[in-house]
């Protein structure tokens, strides 16, 4: 019974997780997270976009998670790779990026 309880505390906010709506008002990102944030806006035109500086505010590693229609029927690999080809300029100078792509129930 204890176990059963601890996966359901577990897992609760996992499930909380995905059900949010990941996109931010881009006043609340910082300066990088915000152009990152913005031309992915413009390319891929998101269902669902969450762009977030995890080095502590100096901009050196992001974690993306994207869900967009431009990736439908594309493997991962091929929806990463627009990814990156559209913040070529903007990820030259960091040291990771965590990209996770979707493609959206139609």
């Amino acid at each position: 019974m204890l176990s059963a309880l601890l996966t359901r505390r577990l897992a609760r906010p996992v499930l909380q997780l995905h059900s949010r709506n990941y996109v931010l008002p881009p006043g609340q990102l910082t300066e990088g997270e915000r152009t990152i944030y913005q031309k992915l806006t413009e390319r891929f035109s998101p269902s669902t976009l969450r762009v977030e500086d995890v080095s502590g505010g100096c901009g050196t590693f992001y974690q993306i998670e994207i869900a967009s229609q431009a990736f439908k029927g594309l493997p991962t690999v091929k929806q990463h790779r627009l990814v990156n080809e559209t913040l070529k300029k903007d990820i030259e100078g960091i040291h990771g990026l965590q990209l996770k792509t979707i493609t959206p129930p139609s």
